[in-house]
């Protein structure tokens, strides 16, 4: 991959779902992007894309990062541990807090222009009605459920105090639930869309969420950038809708017969904490866990409004993300 003329972008967790996204949408707008893996990671979605530079580096080492950031305009830090399980869950805080504070500093230190921050949209409160939450609802670390929560609510507020103490020129960006082609890892939805798809979700629990495609994620990326205010965070997101409404519509696109059985969540706990046991030996992530059957209790509903009306955000409808979802899945072989 050879550099090319042009801003230079640094965007860190290049070969992941979102930041794949991220990396083809500042190709197309005409930067030469530097793509920041794992010497362990995937390359697949990265294949093929011209204007692009790689280089091997590891977030929990700062020299690395250091060297990363040398050189470029701007930095789209992308890249986080985002397991809702894990066997340590102080490797998701090395990974999600000491991680940003080492890209965040070499961004300092190399007096970089602008830098994006992908935080979550797990960093807001919610509540278990219909009420969508907005950038003010921000939760405090000893108020996030689980260690993934927790540690992207402590990652998110260091970054704050950087801009607020250092003068480091970040905007913050929330995404909410992405889907769409290049979920290579699964992410915790993507591993549910394709059990659904399966057939291998005949019951389901009374929760919401709310769906956006990653290309709309990615684009709202660069707009952060373009228009972002300094030390603001803007959500993400694309359409509020039941747990229930996404299965009937994975059901209708796939030709399957949508889940009608709700469960309530009591009698799951105990498989849940069966799964986490069992994932401890195997070492792969459980599908259920009692932070995610926590979690649930509430309905994860969230506003644009604000990225709308500063950014010019915009998301299509999830069904197509949905279809390009389904679509990816199936020529990849999970859904065989």
């Amino acid at each position: 991959m050879a550099e090319v003329s042009g801003d230079q972008v640094l965007v860190t967790g290049a070969s992941g779902f979102v930041g794949s996204a991220v990396v083809r949408t500042l190709l197309a707008a005409g930067f030469g992007v530097r793509a920041l893996v794992r010497p362990t990671s995937p390359r697949e979605n990265l294949q093929g894309l011209a204007g692009l530079a790689a280089c091997e580096g590891d977030l929990r080492d700062r020299s690395a990062m250091e060297r990363a950031v040398r050189g470029v305009r701007y930095v789209f830090h992308v890249a986080a541990d985002y397991r809702l399980w894990a066997p340590d869950p102080q490797v998701l805080f090395a990974a999600n807090v000491g991680g940003t504070e080492n890209i965040m500093r070499a961004a300092l230190a190399a007096r970089v222009e602008r830098v994006v921050y992908t935080s979550s949209v797990a960093t807001l409160r919610v509540t278990p009605h219909t009420q969508a939450s907005r950038e003010t609802d921000a939760l405090t670390e000893g108020e996030a459920i689980g260690a993934y929560k927790s540690s992207k609510v402590a990652a998110e507020r260091l970054v704050e105090r950087l801009v607020a103490d250092a003068g480091l020129p970040a905007v913050i960006v929330n995404p909410s639930t992405p889907i769409g082609a290049r979920d290579i890892r699964p992410t915790p939805t993507g591993r549910m869309i394709v059990q659904a798809a399966r057939g291998a979700m005949p019951a389901f629990v009374d929760t919401g969420l709310n769906l956006v495609g990653v290309a709309d994620v990615a684009l709202g990326h660069l707009l952060a950038l373009q228009k972002g205010r300094i030390g603001e965070r803007y959500i993400l997101g694309g359409e509020n809708l039941s747990l229930q409404q996404l299965l009937q519509e994975i059901a209708s696109q796939t030709g399957r017969r949508p889940p009608l059985l709700g469960l309530p969540r009591w009698p799951l706990y105990p498989l849940a904490l069966a799964a986490e046991g069992l994932a401890r030996l195997t070492q792969r992530e459980p599908f259920v866990t009692r932070d995610g059957l926590k979690m649930s209790q509430n309905r994860m509903f969230f506003s644009s409004d604000k990225a709308h009306r500063e950014l010019g955000y915009t998301s299509r409808d999830y069904r197509l993300a949905l279809r390009e979802a389904l679509a990816w899945f199936g020529q990849a072989g999970y859904l065989d």
